[in-house]
Formats: structure tokens, C-alpha cells, sequence
């Protein structure tokens, strides 16, 4: 089971025991720890938040080929983070060079590939061509046969070395690429001479093994990995912001003229696979009713806003999200990078494009006027940093729901920006946000740990002319003491009483009764979480059939254990 323990020191479990025996540079790894008076680690498949101790001493996979080590011991300000890989201990350098010449000589003319797997294809038809195997040799040892098409000989063990090297280097980004592909990886950073550090989903702030120590090293790889996302690196164009093939967001900040300790860059990861709500309710960043709440709102086509300060878990918020909408719903997403991931078929993706100067730049403002004239049910905006918030609120006065994020940690400073520069939105427009979420990442007081949670859920109901102040109600508010979520809208929420049960066909006598159908979205929520339904497109394919079925008959047959049925029957 994830995050369950597979064993201890004194008896490796079958499935370590398997993987040591096929792949020698992991078992040299672990035997080398020995010598240095470290227990042999813990072999874990998959990782879980319990795993986050004092003390920690696990290995996991990040793909067939690469490992991480974690360690941590009580003195430890920070956990230890170790990529293993084939190459670990081996020095390739001169083969390399030698077989980088050879290539030279067989391809005469640039190529353009479609794709990162066209390109995949053609380096490894290109290696069989060019490596010849001699099990006669020694490791990383070669000779070079010089014929019509010269060929480099080396055993098997090199040959699958050189092709591990050359694909992290070619079709990857090189010395990153276990962090990039390691999904519990959310951002990675290097500030200048020295180690790479990562923040972790389970084990947060960790030092890397990977390190640089030369800076003209250093200067020569970003240049690379520039010019690899199409934005050339220069002393007159010193900073770049770009996606990486994989979609995470990279900054760099090139030379010492600007960084005192020199080159430095940060890369923010996505996951591929949204984290989904009953995800985030296990996790406990919000809990079952609040969720069950914007599920209501969401289906309703109430605009919603997600707020925090940076790496507050707004977009894994605001992605969960999505899936509550409507499932025959028209979709626009605007964005500066792509992070948006939408269940939806019927999606429109826009991000903005820069131009030479102001000509050909696409930006938030002019894919927001464009999304307009689209006739979305929703549209969805990354992230409102300027006066692409005027046109949001446009929207929203002419009846299209808006989702986005915004950097502002409570609902006053939220509102100071929109009405201030550059924003500049009407006092009297602010309520066509329906909800604000806050959320932040805080030191929850039960574990001492840094967790994200959502602070509040705040119902926005104006702007009071004659006392000159917005009008809000908290309806969802996070009690630090018992990391719990207390509902503080009951019998008070205007968006409940006064939208959603007309909504849901409750007469004013029964409106009482809207809270009743929320606790059992609630419910129903909880029960798919703890039957394990936490797949963002699982869960989203479970909603569908909700959707079809009806809240209250859904619950009922997933209370009998049915109701998944229901949907794999689908």
C-alpha cells in the first residue's frame, strides 16, 4: 500500500531485494552506507505525508533506471536528497567527447523532429549505429573501429550507460532530470555556487547531492536549457522566464553583473495528474463540507477565487476545482504558462505569446477580451495580476462565471488590489466574485509540521455607499487549535439560501433545507475518499454519474457499496 513500510534492516523485502539484484550501482550505493556506519534505508514504492519524521532513512523509484535516497537525522536542519542513477560512480567524460565527434561524422544535416519520442527514436537509432558491443572490455572502456562508418565498441554494461547519458542530456535537461521527473518534486532551486535544493511534497526543504562548483560550468548549462525552451540567454537579456518540455515553469537569472553569487534559476513543477479534491480532504487542505460547498457553487456557475501568497497550493486548489463544473460545460482557460489541467471536452486552452517589443505579444488582457467573444460557461483565468482583472470582472457582469487566482492573503488586501493600480475595478462591481478562498501554507500546531490549508471560504455581498466598506461573511474558517474546519455559515450564507436552493427547487419555506443537501454532498465526498476514490480523473468520471444519477440517490447507493459499480458499468 503506499507509503506502507516494506521492511527493516535486518530483512530487505522481496520487491528491494529484486531491484538490488538487476541493478548494481544501487546495490554498490547501499553497501557503500554500510562502510559509512548508515543502516541500510527503507525501501518504499510510493510515498505518503506519515513518512515525514525526524529521522528518515528510505529509498524510493523515480523510474526504472533512477532511485532517491532520503536521509535525515534529528541534528539535521534539512533532509538529504541523493539521486542514484547507472552513472553514479562511473566518469564517462572521454567516451563521450569520443562518441559526440562520431556523431558529427554521421550526420551530415540539422533534423527537425515533431516530437520529444520522434527525437527519442532517431538518438537511439543513431547509438545502434555508432556503438558496437565487445564483452570483452571493461567497463567504460572503448575502441574505435575505423571503417567506412567508423563504430565505437564498448560492452553492454557502457552501451546502456552512454544511451541512459545521452537521453537525460539530449531529450531531458541533463543533470536535472531525476529531480524533473520525481513526482514529489514541486519546485527545485539553485541561488549560485553550490547545492541544488528541492522542496518536497513529504519531507519539504531538502539539499541535493547535485551541486555546481564552476561557474562557467554552470553558466554554459543554463544557456543550454535556454536555448532548449526558445529563450536565448545574453548579458543584454539576462532574465528568462519559460516552460520546460514538461510543462514546468523555469526563471533564470544569468551572470554575476545581477547575481552577486552568480547564475541562478528555479524551476516550479506541475503535476502531470491534477491532486484531486478527495485528495486534498485526506490531505486535509479543506474538509469534506467546505468542499462539498464549492461543489455546489461551481455547479451552479457561481465565479469563484482562489487567494494565498506563493507556493500557498493555489493552482493544485484551483485545479481540483475544475472538476466540479458542469461536465457539459464550455471551458475557456487564459493563462501566462500552462498549469490549468481541465477534465472537460469541450476546452479551450490559450496562453499568451511574447513578441519583438510589443509587436506579436499575446497577453492576459488581450486573451481575456478574445475569450469573451467565445461564449464560454466558464472561463478560467491563471493567475490576475494586472489589468486582465478589469476585463474579469467585464466578464462576469455579463454573465460568464470566472475561476482564478490572485496573490493576496485576505479578503481586505484582495480588495484593496482589484479597486487600486492597475486594476482599478469599480467598488460596486466587487461582488461579482461570489466565494474567496484563502488558503497559506501554515505550521499546524498538532504535527509542527508546514501544511497548506484553506484559512477561509468568504461570501462577498457588496459595497456599503453611505459607510464606504465591503460587505463579506465568513462562511468556512480553519480552527488552528484542532486543524478543523468550522462552519460559521449556517442559517447566514446568502449565496445557500438565496441562489443555490432555488437552484435545487426548494420552496422559501424549505430553505432550511439547502444545508441538509450540503452535509450530504459531504458525505458522499467523504465516502468516495475513504473508498479510495482520490484519482483526479477517477473521481472526475464518478462525478459525471452523480451528476446523472442525483446527489441523494448517489449516496444511497454508495452507502450499499454500489455506486462505483454504477460508474465502472458506465
Amino acid at each position: 500500500m503506499s507509503g506502507e513500510k516494506k521492511g527493516h534492516e535486518d530483512l530487505l523485502p522481496k520487491d528491494f531485494q529484486e531491484v538490488l539484484a538487476t541493478r548494481p550501482y544501487l546495490s554498490q550505493y547501499v553497501s557503500k552506507l554500510g562502510e559509512e556506519s548508515i543502516s541500510t534505508p527503507d525501501w518504499f514504492l510510493t510515498l505518503d505525508k506519515k513518512l515525514n519524521r525526524d529521522e528518515v532513512n528510505l529509498i524510493y523509484p523515480v523510474s526504472e533506471q533512477v532511485f532517491i535516497h532520503i536521509f535525515r537525522q534529528k541534528h539535521m536542519e534539512r533532509a538529504r536528497y541523493i539521486i542514484i542513477e547507472p552513472t553514479t560512480g562511473h566518469d564517462l567524460t572521454q567516451i563521450l567527447n569520443v562518441l559526440e565527434n562520431l556523431f558529427a561524422l554521421k550526420q551530415n544535416e540539422e533534423h527537425t523532429f515533431r516530437n520529444i519520442e520522434e527525437k527519442r527514436e532517431a538518438l537511439k537509432k543513431l547509438l545502434d549505429t555508432t556503438l558496437k558491443i565487445d564483452n570483452s572490455l571493461e567497463d567504460v572502456a572503448y575502441r574505435i573501429i575505423q571503417e567506412k562508418n567508423p563504430t565505437l565498441l564498448v560492452n553492454e554494461k557502457t552501451k546502456e550507460l552512454l544511451e541512459y547519458l545521452l537521453i537525460r542530456d539530449k531529450i531531458g535537461v541533463g543533470f536535472l532530470e531525476p529531480m524533473i521527473n520525481d513526482p514529489y518534486i514541486e519546485d527545485i532551486s539553485f541561488n549560485g555556487i553550490g547545492p541544488v535544493f528541492v522542496e518536497h511534497k513529504i519531507f519539504g526543504s531538502c539539499v541535493s547531492s547535485l551541486r555546481f562548483d564552476d561557474p562557467e560550468q554552470l553558466d554554459e548549462y543554463v544557456k543550454r536549457l535556454a536555448e532548449r525552451i526558445g529563450r536565448p540567454l545574453s548579458y543584454r537579456n539576462p532574465i528568462v522566464d519559460g516552460t520546460l518540455p514538461d510543462g514546468s515553469r523555469i526563471n533564470i537569472v544569468y551572470g554575476s553583473d545581477i547575481s552577486i553569487r552568480g547564475t541562478n534559476f528555479t524551476i516550479r513543477k506541475f503535476a502531470k495528474v491534477p491532486i484531486s479534491i478527495t485528495q486534498l480532504c485526506l490531505w486535509n487542505t479543506i474538509g469534506y463540507l467546505p468542499a462539498a460547498y464549492l461543489w455546489m457553487l461551481l455547479e451552479f456557475g457561481i465565479s469563484v477565487w482562489v487567494c494565498g501568497e506563493t507556493a500557498s497550493g493555489k493552482t493544485t486548489t484551483l485545479n481540483a476545482l475544475c472538476a466540479f463544473i458542469n461536465p457539459t460545460a464550455k471551458i475557456v482557460s487564459v493563462e501566462d504558462t500552462p498549469e490549468v489541467t481541465v477534465p472537460h471536452e469541450n476546452w479551450v486552452r490559450e496562453v499568451t505569446k511574447e513578441g519583438e517589443g510589443e509587436e506579436g505579444k499575446i497577453d492576459l488582457f488581450a486573451l481575456l477580451k478574445a475569450a469573451l467573444r467565445q461564449r464560454p460557461n466558464y472561463i478560467i483565468v491563471g493567475e490576475i495580476r494586472g489589468r486582465e482583472g478589469n476585463v474579469a470582472f467585464q466578464a462576469m457582469q455579463t454573465g460568464h462565471p470566472v475561476i482564478a487566482t490572485f496573490h493576496a492573503s485576505t479578503v481586505q488586501k484582495l480588495i484593496q488590489r482589484l479597486t487600486g493600480s492597475p486594476i482599478e475595478v469599480p467598488k460596486t462591481y466587487i461582488d461579482n466574485i461570489g466565494a474567496v478562498i484563502i488558503q497559506s501554507a501554515v505550521k499546524v500546531p498538532k504535527t509542527g509540521k508546514i501544511e497548506r490549508r484553506v484559512l477561509s471560504i468568504n461570501e462577498i455581498l457588496g459595497y456599503d455607499s453611505v459607510e464606504d466598506r465591503f460587505n463579506y461573511i465568513e462562511i468556512f474558517s480553519w480552527d488552528p487549535l484542532t486543524d478543523t474546519f468550522i462552519f460559521r455559515g449556517e442559517g447566514t450564507s446568502y449565496l445557500l439560501e438565496n441562489k443555490l436552493a432555488v437552484f435545487y427547487g426548494y420552496s422559501k419555506r424549505e430553505v432550511r433545507e439547502i444545508y441538509n443537501h450540503l452535509r450530504m454532498r459531504a458525505e458522499l465526498l467523504r465516502l468516495l475518499a475513504e473508498a479510495g476514490v482520490t484519482d483526479y480523473f477517477d473521481l472526475w468520471f464518478t462525478l459525471k454519474t452523480i451528476k446523472a444519477l442525483g446527489v441523494e440517490r448517489a449516496l444511497e447507493l454508495m452507502q450499499k457499496g454500489k455506486l462505483l459499480e454504477v460508474v465502472k458499468a458506465r
